[in-house]
């Protein structure tokens, strides 16, 4: 029998939020490996919602209620909240026990935007098209940053998830140490309008030298061989080069073997010998003339989120890629408060200039998650009604300002208490920019195939084991394969 202490002690475990994380981790970037249970029974009680959520949701439920009830929903419905594994793959395996097993609870499903298509695929989950009001349909469908709403859609259009917060790949930097060095970020509006990449190399190479005796690192980023750099850091560069996976970013989900891979095209080519010359230098093979090089260290290439924020955080860096999590850490007072800048991902094109119209310029691969209900449920109105209450904007905000979770509408952004939240109401404006040039991941039903053959493609090129064209052509073949066989 397992007695009250030791479920608690599971629910302790079940899932370290972000935000907790980060706190554990610290400035270092190391911290024990995570583990994580989950305790699943049935509620008996008609009126309690059992949502499969995280840690940031379970430690600020009562927090989550009263915005639910304020934004409308009634308040005989409450929320049980079970906080699942932190690591996205393994809560995605928990769930599809779950819809398989046809379990009717949890009731509501917190799903990551870069795997509910498979699920909506299968039919897995709640088509809200059929049960959500058309007021609220409305809303989720025109109103919200489509990048994200996408990745909550089938392919006939209809909604299966909507967006809870979204989550934008950006650059941080440090403006204090960027205007010493003569640059004007305020005056050129890199904030919304953002740099090149030829730029924003040139000014990276002048600070490490303004600053070599306090600064090693020029740019850090992601670039392990893991999903990050496929569906992130590499999709962001790639496409602000004019280039993409699948000939336009209107394919990023499909439909599978119905488009053309492109990851041989010279744009793409491009990209991946900027990288090499901000990694290797310029004097190294099949890098770029007028790009300043060796301003990134080979140590990227085997670094993820918390790997490369360390040094950045740490002083030691002067530019940094990453999700917004990293400026609520960076922006405060005791890291680098308004001396940290934010800018969009810099361009390798302009917009526009690219083969394809939607191609070049600022391009932010997109994260978040969004909110899906279990098909199975006995309780779906009940759970529909506290997603019709999550489209509310006052829910929205509240949730900005009690968790950091970014509103999935640019309209909350421009609002006046989005602009006062501390530290992340500072940079409201480079997300809404982000979050309309938000790139959705190409995952798609046969993306756990084509997902490490691309990590480890890219990291080839990357890292000098292959040339670039090399690289990318046998890639792009590997890619095209798997396509043919899904067909």
């Amino acid at each position: 029998m397992v007695g009250v202490s030791e479920r608690d002690d599971c629910r302790r475990r079940d899932g370290v939020s972000r935000r907790t994380f980060v706190k554990a981790v610290g400035a270092s970037g190391t911290a024990a490996g995570l583990a994580g249970c989950t305790s699943r029974g049935q509620s008996s009680n008609p009126n309690v919602i059992q949502w499969a959520a995280d840690d940031d949701v379970r430690t600020n439920k009562d927090a989550i209620e009263k915005a639910l009830y304020e934004a409308g929903l009634d308040e005989s419905i409450k929320l049980e909240v079970l906080a699942g594994n932190e690591q996205t793959g393994a809560r995605q395996s928990q769930y599809q026990r779950w819809l398989s097993a046809n379990l009717s609870e949890p009731d509501m499903l917190l799903v990551d935007s870069g795997w509910a298509i498979p699920f909506i695929a299968r039919r897995q989950l709640l088509n809200l098209s059929d049960y959500m009001s058309k007021q609220a349909l409305n809303k989720v469908n025109n109103d919200y940053f489509q990048g994200s709403v996408i990745t909550g859609k089938s392919n006939s259009g209809d909604l299966y998830a909507i967006p809870l917060f979204s989550d934008f790949g950006t650059i941080q930097y440090r403006k204090d140490l960027v205007k010493k060095s003569g640059f004007s970020p305020d005056k050129e509006n890199w904030a919304t309008k953002g740099i090149s990449w030829k730029k924003f190399s040139k000014v990276t190479k002048k600070v490490m030298q303004d600053n070599k005796k306090q600064i090693d690192y020029g740019f850090t980023f992601q670039s392990s061989i893991y999903e990050g750099l496929s569906c992130c850091d590499f999709n962001e560069f790639i496409t602000s080069w004019g280039g993409t996976y699948f000939g336009s970013t209107k394919n990023l989900l499909g439909p599978v073997g119905q488009r053309p891979v492109t990851l041989d095209s010279k744009n793409v080519i491009d990209s991946v010998k900027m990288i090499r010359t901000f990694i290797h230098g310029n004097s190294a093979p099949n890098t770029l003339n007028g790009y300043a090089g060796g301003i990134a260290p080979r140590a990227v290439l085997s670094w993820t989120e918390e790997t490369s924020r360390a040094p950045f955080t740490n002083g030691n860096a002067v530019m940094h890629r990453n999700w917004p999590y990293s400026i609520l850490i960076n922006g405060e007072k005791k890291v680098f408060g308004k001396d940290l800048g934010v800018m969009p991902i810099p361009y390798g094109v302009k917009e526009g200039e690219a083969k394809e119209k939607e191609l070049g310029g600022i391009a932010s691969a997109l994260g978040g998650w969004n909110v899906a209900i279990n098909p199975n449920s006995n309780k779906k109105d009940k759970a529909v009604q506290v997603l019709e209450a999550m489209t509310k904007e006052s829910f929205k905000l509240k949730l900005f300002e009690t968790i950091g979770w970014i509103p999935p509408e640019p309209g909350v952004l421009e609002t006046k208490r989005a602009k006062n939240i501390p530290v992340m109401g500072r940079y409201v404006d480079t997300l809404k920019v982000a979050g309309q040039n938000a790139l959705p991941r190409p995952v798609s039903v046969v993306w756990p195939q084509q997902s490490g053959k691309i990590a480890q493609g890219v990291h080839s090129a990357y890292s000098g084991a292959a040339a670039p064209k090399q690289a990318m052509s046998t890639l792009n073949s590997q890619i095209k394969e798997i396509e043919n066989y899904n067909k």
